[in-house]
């Protein structure tokens, strides 16, 4: 046995011999490295906004500075928020930059100013260094093509997400303490108020409405009927429906009285709302705002309502309003002997449509089945899509004569903006007219930009971006579904149709529509 482990170990050592290391081959001195930068501020005040112009005119004298640099564009978004990249526009037309390969290096102020998120701020650099974009982050003194460097960065970037947490802890501490003292009212006026400084103040024209729906309600009516009788009287522009109606009956700010806190944010970097089902604490504060109906009235409203749920509403009754039947009409939930079924509204009330009440677990079914098939199936697909949509998005983008013409453009302005940093630098231009002139031409890029984002097909980008979402959910979802998860129909699904009794169409996020049967066997 030994011998064997040593004739083994020889061969081994002998084939590794024969591997030749070829050294990566040094980049051509005549080629210029294609350098951009990203800058953000994160409000828009008037401090914030010279210190965005200041860093524009900084990372442009400092490309232009640099011979063997050629500056591709500032990257800039001001007044939003760093704690998600997905709302920062400059930053998404960076990154397309960079997948269409033209960005070698970005320059960033700090990790704070990249993202204040751990996980999108390494999902992004993993990215660019797979694309073959190395960032510098000039503060910590960090370039990700050092592949150590990442390490350091998640750890700064934790920091900057822990300062972000930090800063909402404080505010929704602040929040919270007004709430405590009864200082806090609300930042919004419910239908049939208006907000006067910090005072509700009734608005009659609309609080008339209002009364109208408690009385019409306690007088036996429904929330749709209600709100079709609005909707056919013409009594305002507002088009109604049965939830705008239920809200106004179960909202205690009509008999002037306040309950806050009804819900919280329990991810500040989702900054997703969910309603409070005694999560958090709970706020009644009485007398908080003048009354447009009695309390005696709302009271008698609130028995009602109890007395015409009961049984009790369906467990995700919330993807009702997600639904539609192939009729065009609404689905409402019905119970029928402690069982809640799905129902067409035209077929329940006109008898117009063919469909019949299905069972609320057939469609849950459905969705298991769905998401089994996604999951093991449809991954490949969807990235075979993925790849399509981004190659016409391109092919659109070297054709199209206004997007040549905005390019030609953006090159000027960027070009006159070099030469100009150029000439300071020489001492040739007076510092005051360079600042002028370097926020003028920086505004007609900004503008030149958005012209030519307009001009581009969002709707395909959009579908892109939604369809890379897709496929990040799906791989990291379970491998199959027991019981309904609403909170993974909600990620997927934007609206189901249900086409007869034995077939249901789901349309996805990024506008694909799969169609899955309704199996009649379920319980």
């Amino acid at each position: 046995m030994d011998e064997k482990l040593i004739d083994g170990a020889t061969a081994l050592a002998e084939k590794q011999s024969r591997v030749i290391k070829i050294e990566p081959a040094e980049r051509p001195q005549n080629v210029w490295l294609r350098v951009a930068a990203y800058t953000r501020v994160s409000s828009d005040s008037e401090d914030q906004l010279n210190s965005f112009a200041a860093q524009n005119r900084y990372y442009t004298e400092l490309i232009s500075s640099k011979a063997e640099w050629r500056m591709v564009d500032i990257y800039a978004d001001e007044g939003i928020t760093g704690t998600s990249v997905a709302k920062r526009d400059d930053f998404q037309r960076m990154m397309a930059d960079c997948r269409r390969d033209l960005v070698d290096q970005i320059l960033v102020k700090s990790i704070s100013r990249f993202a204040r998120n751990t996980k999108d701020c390494l999902q992004n650099i993993r990215e660019l260094k797979e694309l073959g974009v190395n960032v510098r982050f000039e503060r910590e003194g960090i370039d990700t093509v050092n592949v150590s460097s990442e390490l350091i960065t998640a750890i700064y970037a934790a920091f900057a997400q822990k300062e972000s947490e930090s800063i909402s802890g404080n505010m929704r501490w602040s929040y919270q303490h007004r709430m405590e003292s009864g200082e806090f009212n609300t930042c919004k006026a419910p239908w049939g108020f208006r907000l006067d400084g910090r005072k509700l103040k009734v608005y009659e024209p609309e609080a008339d409405i209002v009364q109208r729906i408690f009385h019409e309600y306690l007088s036996g009516k429904n929330p749709q009927e209600i709100a079709d009788d609005l909707n056919a009287s013409c009594l305002t522009e507002r088009v109604w429906n049965y939830k705008a109606v239920d809200y106004i009956l179960q909202n205690e700010r009509y008999a002037g009285n306040a309950l806050l806190q009804k819900r919280y944010t329990p991810d500040m970097l989702s900054r997703q709302q969910k309603t409070n089902h005694g999560e958090r604490e709970m706020y009644f504060v009485p007398g908080s705002n003048d009354a447009i109906i009695s309390p005696e009235l709302f009271e008698r409203a609130q028995v009602l309502r109890k007395k015409r749920s009961l049984g009790k509403a369906p467990v995700h009754s919330e993807i009702i309003s997600q639904i539609r039947c192939i009729c065009g009409a609404r689905m409402r939930f019905k119970n029928v002997n402690s069982k809640w079924y799905l129902c067409c509204t035209s077929h329940d009330t006109k008898g117009d449509c063919l469909i019949t009440p299905i069972r609320e677990t057939q469609i849950h079914a459905s969705f298991c089945r769905l998401y089994y098939k996604l999951k093991h199936q449809s991954i490949p697909i969807l990235e075979q899509m993925l790849t399509n949509l981004q190659l016409i998005r391109n092919r659109r983008m070297l054709w199209s004569p206004d997007i040549v013409a905005l390019n030609k453009r953006i090159s000027d302005l960027s070009s006159q903006n070099q030469t100009l940093a150029f000439l300071k630098q020489q001492g040739l231009v007076d510092p005051d007219i360079f600042i002028a002139k370097t926020n003028e031409l920086t505004k007609q890029l900004q503008q030149a930009k958005l012209e030519k984002e307009k001009l581009m097909d969002a709707e395909s980008d959009m579908t892109a971006l939604q369809t890379r979402d897709l496929i990040d959910i799906l791989e990291g979802g379970p491998e199959f579904l027991d019981s309904f998860d609403a909170e993974l129909f909600g990620e997927l699904v934007e609206k189901i149709i249900i086409e007869s009794n034995d077939s249901v169409r789901f349309c996805l996020k990024n506008g694909l529509e799969l169609r899955e049967s309704i199996e009649r066997t379920v319980r």
